[in-house]
């Protein structure tokens, strides 16, 4: 069983022992249920803004921790302040140290559009994502068979929630496309080994139709990357890991899009 497997399958345990604690009804009671949702689409695709989801995460399975002791909303603020255009904030616990509590903080202290990142696998998740404050939902094509990934993403639509379809080849992507996604996002880490490669976002940027926003996520730790895969059709990037080793992630992010911003305007500078 590799790791993917391991945590799709310890998401269903969870799944079944969370909702027999927190029944739907309750869910449905939270002030966030009716709160009104924050276009992730629009964000990210701002021009004033860095076109960054920036990630919240303590640990993960192939670092182990990153940074346990950074603070949500000190982070997340800053993050908010450095340019981002959005959040993402992780709220499995076994597996990335994150919790639901993380992400109520993160909404607590920032208007903005905030992706719940875990491993969806069920209805539940996505009226907890909606209870929690969050405003997209990701849904991982590698996770689920087309026909559920569809019924998912169509019942977060039916929240007003958005959706952010993540694959890591061609095959996801041709098989997992629906008309209920918004984002399309390119992990260039393969989840059965954790190894990274930029080819897998420049391979495919051409073969997501352009009704939806293109995300490209993982391995990005230098702002010259950024521009690559925006001159080859990205909207948006996503990017933890890079932030969050850094004793103060909120600071590592302004340096990083401060950089950026540079040399967007050198290239657009050099096309005039």
């Amino acid at each position: 069983m590799n790791i993917l497997e391991k945590i799709i399958a310890d998401k269903y345990r969870e799944v079944e022992e969370k909702s027999s604690i927190l029944p739907v009804k309750l869910l449905e009671r939270s002030t966030y249920f009716e709160g009104k949702v924050v276009s992730m689409k629009k964000y990210v695709t701002n021009p004033d803004k860095s076109g960054i989801i920036a990630e919240f995460k303590r640990k993960s399975p192939s670092k182990g921790t990153i940074n346990g002791s950074a603070s949500v909303e000190q982070v997340s603020i800053g993050y908010m302040q450095a340019g981002a255009s959005a959040l993402s904030i992780l709220t499995d616990k076994e597996y990335f140290g994150g919790t639901n509590e993380d992400l109520k903080v993160a909404r607590k202290f920032n208007f903005c559009p905030i992706l719940r990142k875990d491993f969806v696998v069920d209805e539940y998740q996505i009226v907890e994502a909606k209870s929690i404050g969050a405003d997209c939902v990701l849904l991982i094509a590698a996770a689920l068979a087309p026909e559920k990934l569809k019924s998912l993403a169509a019942f977060a639509k039916s929240l007003g929630l958005e959706v952010l379809l993540e694959v890591h080849d061609g095959e996801e992507l041709e098989k997992s496309l629906n008309e209920h996604i918004d984002l399309v996002g390119v992990n260039n880490r393969n989840l059965k080994t954790f190894e990274v490669s930029l080819d897998t976002s420049l391979s495919l940027v051409n073969r997501i139709p352009s009704d939806f926003v293109k995300i490209s996520e993982s391995g990005i730790s230098d702002p010259n990357t950024m521009i690559e895969l925006k001159k080859a059709g990205f909207d948006g990037f996503l990017i933890g890991e890079n932030f969050m080793k850094s004793a103060r992630p909120e600071q590592a992010a302004y340096n990083f899009i401060k950089e950026y911003r540079k040399l967007l305007a050198a290239a657009e500078l050099s096309k005039a």
